[in-house]
């Protein structure tokens, strides 16, 4: 079974939906290939010092600052039932186009998923500026990769065009916010849904991979020989 997953770094509920689907994955019995796709809520976000979350999301939704502090609140009680614990005080608001590079490259050498970890904990749980070189050379070096590899793919023009390729693709399937999840080019998920919703796709999916026997009248030989 193959799962695409678009998905952006600096939503909570990529990380949220991300988890969410992990947990499902928790016992499931067959192999699922997950394939993480670019996608950016926003192109133009950049790293500004002494922002904080609050004061980007205020300032970019035109609501009052209590509000933003409100429902990073919401988020963050999400998130901690998942085990994931958001520093939304010490999160740096960055542009996740140089990251999102990053995993391309990741895939190349098949430690995307890990990656992709690793930038969702670096923004929301370690604040980190997930759009400087250095940070990043640092989590694909801790992941497998070769940091000369890393600064080269950073500082040319490498894998834009495959970041560019997923979120026009995003766009064709009628992605309109992320998480999204595809599966088999089949089924799609939109949202950080519930582990439990999750499951009942995998068991679906997993039940059509399956030959469907339309009869089973016919003359056979069994395992044991016998016809």
């Amino acid at each position: 079974m193959r799962v695409d997953i678009w998905s952006d770094i600096v939503y909570p509920f990529c990380y949220i939906g991300k988890r969410r689907f992990e947990n499902a994955l928790t016992g499931f019995d067959d192999n699922v290939e997950i394939v993480w796709h670019s996608y950016q809520l926003d192109p133009e976000a950049k790293y500004e010092e002494g922002q904080t979350v609050d004061q980007y999301l205020s300032k970019r939704k035109g609501f009052p600052l209590e509000k933003a502090k409100e429902m990073n609140a919401y988020v963050t009680a999400q998130a901690a039932e998942l085990g994931l614990d958001y520093d939304f005080d010490t999160a740096k608001i960055a542009n996740t186009l140089d990251a999102h590079r990053l995993l391309h490259l990741a895939a190349k050498h098949g430690v995307q998923n890990e990656v992709k970890e690793a930038l969702l904990a670096a923004y929301f749980t370690q604040g980190q500026n997930i759009s400087d070189t250095d940070t990043l050379v640092k989590i694909g070096e801790s992941n497998g990769l070769n940091a000369d590899d890393i600064r080269q793919a950073l500082t040319a023009d490498n894998y834009k065009q495959e970041v560019e390729e997923d979120i026009n693709h995003a766009r064709q399937i009628g992605v309109q916010g992320v998480p999204f999840f595809v599966f088999n080019n089949k089924y799609a998920v939109s949202g950080a849904q519930p582990t439990e919703l999750f499951k009942q796709v995998l068991d679906k999916v997993k039940s059509e991979e399956k030959p469907q026997v339309l009869n089973a009248d016919g003359d056979f030989c069994g395992p044991d020989g016998n016809c």
